[in-house]
């Protein structure tokens, strides 16, 4: 005798609007880290003035933006 099917139906919690802008700034986060990386091995491998002079103010862009979005993150998490 053949066993019936079982199917399994999963209900998702509904997305709240503060876990979904969590989720949006912690992608954003992540993001950002990788172009503070990618910022740095470009000035390690820079060799003209110029170039150098970029990379630092981009970098000091990105860590304000990290700092930022470091900043609104905890501030979500304290509210909860």
């Amino acid at each position: 005798m053949a066993q019936p099917e079982r199917t399994f139906v999963f209900s998702r919690r509904p997305v709240s609007p503060r876990s979904a802008e969590r989720d949006q700034l912690m992608q954003s986060l992540a993001h950002t880290r990788l172009l503070i990386n990618q910022a740095y091995s470009g000035f390690n491998n820079a060799s003209d003035e110029d170039l150098i002079e970029s990379f630092v103010f981009e970098i000091n862009a990105l860590q304000s933006r990290y700092s930022y979005l470091l900043r609104r993150i905890k501030e979500l998490e304290a509210c909860v």
